[in-house]
């Protein structure tokens, strides 16, 4: 039967028509029938779809007669396809999902061409052995580059331009075509039902009533209902309450052979245990360890006498053996490493009574999300709220986007910041704020990232001055037909902070990057406080460059004077590093009006202030003697 499968996935930069020919293939296999098919039909997040961007993978299982229509005559192949994300903050579950498959098409759109995180996934698809279908897409288009596209696909990838197919997507053109060289280049899945199990973990997800959901590739061996399963990175067991495949909606199953892609219903609450990239294999004891008075053995405990294992042996230690033997026979599969957060930002609520919805909100999205960290923390300015750790800047917007929608929150969110490296005399530690900085540290380590950017020629200068105004460094250039592929080594923190939009804006639109970690380099960094009124405000803070204090310092100042109010008395607002004040502007007192006690002006501002916001008409935080409105926070975070 496994001859018969067929498990391959779509991966393309952002926006170049994944999830559109992903529609063309439900619709070609007739596994959605065209009067419920809808564009994007595997992205079921409202967000994804408004977008136009896969941020979750999804599975699907595919079935087509090759050839004749006749059943009998035509053979039946099973395709499992997995629609992949396109950003570089999801490239963990893009590398599992290949993992999961002997065969990729890459798709490149015709009116923009080859693009930073084609090529990223270009190269994880290839070490991992994977047969790749080359497909330009959009060629329907007025705009469409096709020629000048297939000469960068030649050059970029070594392509033959007989093996590079032309489809539209949109309108079905080429995609039969696309579908029959599917299954004739790529491989059925190897593997053995008679090894050990051993399944792939890709993904995972939680459901209500059956606990979390795993979906898994099986590699080697079966899966039967009533199975006693094993997570082999968590070390946790379980007995799946349902299997199963994807049709795309969860359909059950008596059996997941080998080489096929389905579900695992655990049972389990939480998702944490269910990492992408872990093993499942069989686990039909579970041997307390020594000393423990807890036991989960589905086994009779007595003691049994064997001769060749001693007078003293038991049965039960015999078993251990034994199970320790197949422990060391079953290898997990490789690539497994946890998911973790790069970024990290504070989450207020503007209502303090909102606090308890805010963290329902966040446990509930982690319940889907297993790369979604937080835990409390509180601001003298901005009140209790979170800090909650990212993948990346497009993670934090779709989990802040969430959170207001679903949940109907309005809430503040602080500048975004990466981890820092800290050594002091004593030990070396990671923080994530600039509020856990201590005094005496020695040195501070910036995270770095190893960027490739592709851009047009006549946008090659204003690329390059972007670069070197975010520090950083140019490691090599190459030019491909029309296009410049640059190679920089760039503070993460600077590539946070709005690179991205500024990077299309210099470009029109046609530059792209892609990213990924490259360790800890150290920097002279220092931390830079903003003073209110004689007043630390905490949610201010921030680690800078020493050469770029100065600069932030000033637009923090020239900013809040604008944004804050006037009071009845004089305030001064300051950015300072350390005890030194590098940066202040003086927030003017409203003049005295002698004749406010004759019309209730003796009433205090602060008390006017509360009265509108009880009307709604302002949302207030209060910094020492001064009340803020909350535009003045979202302001200046924001940016």
């Amino acid at each position: 039967m496994s001859n018969n499968i067929r498990n391959f996935c779509i991966f393309a930069h952002v926006d170049h028509g994944k999830s559109t020919l992903a529609d063309r293939l439900l619709e070609l296999t007739k596994t959605i029938s065209s009067t419920k098919l809808q564009p994007q039909f595997l992205d079921t997040n409202p967000i994804s779809r408004e977008r136009g961007i896969t941020i979750k993978l999804a599975p699907v299982r595919m079935e087509y007669l090759q050839g004749s229509k006749s059943e009998d005559q035509s053979p039946k192949y099973i395709l499992n396809l997995i629609d992949t994300p396109g950003h570089v903050d999801f490239s963990y579950e893009v590398s599992r999902s290949l993992a999961a498959c002997e065969g990729a098409i890459l798709l490149v759109d015709a009116v923009k061409g080859i693009q930073a995180q084609t090529l990223s996934y270009f190269r994880q698809a290839k070490k991992q052995g994977l047969v790749i279908i080359p497909a330009i897409n959009k060629i329907d288009l007025s705009s469409a580059r096709v020629e000048e596209t297939v000469l960068s696909m030649m050059e970029v990838f070594d392509f033959k331009e007989e093996e590079i197919l032309f489809i539209s997507a949109k309108t079905g053109k080429g995609v039969e075509k696309l579908l029959q060289i599917v299954i004739e280049k790529i491989p059925p899945p190897l593997g053995n039902p008679d090894f050990s199990l051993r399944a792939l973990v890709f993904d995972s997800f939680y459901d209500l009533h059956k606990g979390v959901i795993a979906c898994v590739r099986v590699v080697d061996g079966l899966i039967k209902p009533g199975s006693r399963l094993g997570l082999m990175a968590t070390k946790t067991d379980f007995v799946p309450l349902e299997m199963g495949y994807f049709k795309p909606k969860l359909k059950q199953s008596d059996l997941l052979e080998n080489g096929s892609v389905g579900y695992l219903a655990t049972g389990l609450k939480d998702i944490k245990l269910v990492r992408a990239g872990d093993t499942v294999k069989s686990s039909q004891f579970t041997v307390p360890s020594s000393g423990s008075g807890n036991s989960t053995l589905p086994i009779r405990q007595c003691s049994k006498p064997d001769p060749s294992a001693g007078r003293h042996s038991s049965w039960l230690e015999i078993k251990r053996k034994k199970l320790k033997m197949n422990e060391k026979e079953v290898q997990p599969l490789e690539g497994y490493k946890q998911p973790k957060a790069m970024v990290f930002a504070g989450f207020y609520p503007i209502e303090q009574k909102d606090y308890k919805e805010l963290v329902e909100g966040l446990e509930r999205l982690g319940l889907n999300d297993s790369s979604l960290v937080f835990k409390p923390e509180s601001s003298m300015a901005l009140g209790k709220g979170f800090r909650v750790g990212f993948l990346g800047p497009l993670h934090l917007e779709v989990v802040l986007e969430r959170l207001e929608r679903e949940f109907d929150l309005q809430l503040i969110t602080t500048a975004p910041n990466v981890v820092y490296e800290v050594e002091t005399v004593e030990k070396k530690f990671k923080i994530e704020n600039a509020g856990q900085l201590p005094e005496d540290y020695l040195k501070i380590s910036e995270p770095i990232v190893l960027g490739i950017i592709f851009t047009p020629e006549k946008y090659l200068g204003n690329v390059m001055d972007l670069c070197r105004e975010k520090r950083g460094k140019l490691l090599d250039m190459e030019h491909i037909g029309s296009l410049v592929k640059l190679s920089y080594k760039l503070p993460f923190a600077e590539v946070i902070s709005n690179f991205f939009a500024q990077l299309k804006s210099l470009s029109s639109g046609f530059a792209s990057f892609d990213y990924n970690f490259d360790g800890f380099v150290s920097f002279d960094g220092i931390k830079l406080d903003v003073i209110i009124a004689d007043r630390k405000v905490d949610a201010f803070s921030s680690i800078v460059p020493r050469e770029k204090a100065y600069q932030k310092g000033r637009y923090l100042v020239n900013k809040l004077v604008k944004v804050i109010p006037r009071q009845m008395f004089e305030a001064a607002i300051q950015a300072s590093i350390g005890s030194r004040v590098i940066a202040r502007e003086t927030l003017r007192a409203y003049r005295k009006d002698v004749t406010a006690k004759l019309y209730g002006g003796d009433q205090t501002r602060k008390d006017k202030l509360l009265k509108k916001q009880k009307k709604g008409k302002k949302k207030m935080k209060a910094i020492g003697r001064i009340v803020v409105p909350q535009e003045a926070f979202l302001a200046v975070l924001g940016e």
